[in-house]
């Protein structure tokens, strides 16, 4: 008898997808606080959340299987049943340096003015022992180009990969990419060759699925923030 507190599985498509799962709640997800290298474990409802995204994800075959190295996304991982995930240093979280640890609000104060993360960056406070570690964080940009490192990989298994750029899938299979919320929006917005600020508009909730694939010779966005907690 199906578990009805289960949400029905998504239908894979006969044609490649690369599917994007954020991983579930943690104590700084609740609160909203910034989570990039600091690595906290999933809440008890961050393992529903995990629970019910692998019954979303349960009628798909994934060829290749990529995790954040991050304790919470590695533990999704496993819960949605692909323990043996490969870790892709690329797809950890943004390295937020200040800012980690801290709220946008927290932020907001100490500027004086609203703090926008795909706007300002995080270098718009001082590095400081107790946030980041000292570290100054990552530019935007600079996610970007591992987002970009992270989808030249997948595109070897998608099939999407040769002489026409990624314009189109070939005869390769689905690939899950488990990571972050700022990461796998940015993630979304080089697989479509836009700026990287407009991550800005796309929603991602905690073990929310995305689904990237290919259409009229374009990379496309097929479903976003699917079953989102």
């Amino acid at each position: 008898m199906p578990d009805e507190t289960m949400p029905p599985p998504l239908r894979p498509p006969s044609d490649p997808q690369l599917v994007l799962l954020r991983h579930g709640q943690t104590e700084w997800s609740a609160s909203g606080q910034h989570t990039g290298r600091t690595d906290l474990p999933l809440t008890e409802a961050g393992e529903r959340q995990a629970r019910s995204a692998g019954a979303t994800l349960a009628d798909y075959e994934f060829a290749a299987v990529l995790t954040s190295p991050r304790e919470r996304a590695r533990r999704t991982a496993e819960i949605v049943g692909h323990p043996g995930a490969v870790v892709d240093e690329d797809l950890a979280e943004w390295d937020y340096g200040p800012v980690d640890g801290r709220t946008s609000r927290d932020v907001s104060e100490l500027l004086g003015r609203d703090f926008q993360i795909f706007e300002d960056g995080v270098r718009v406070l001082p590095p400081s022992a107790d946030h980041g570690d000292g570290r100054p964080g990552e530019t935007l940009d600079q996610v970007a180009v591992r987002a970009a490192r992270v989808i030249t990989r997948a595109e070897q298994v998608l099939g999407g990969s040769g002489s026409d750029g990624g314009s189109g899938a070939g005869a390769g299979g689905h690939v899950l990419l488990v990571a972050h919320g700022h990461l796998l929006r940015v993630l979304a917005t080089v697989w479509l060759g836009v700026d990287p600020r407009l991550g800005a508009r796309f929603e991602l909730g905690t073990a929310a699925v995305c689904l990237l694939g290919y259409g009229h010779g374009l990379r496309t966005i097929e479903g976003w923030n699917l079953a989102a907690q």
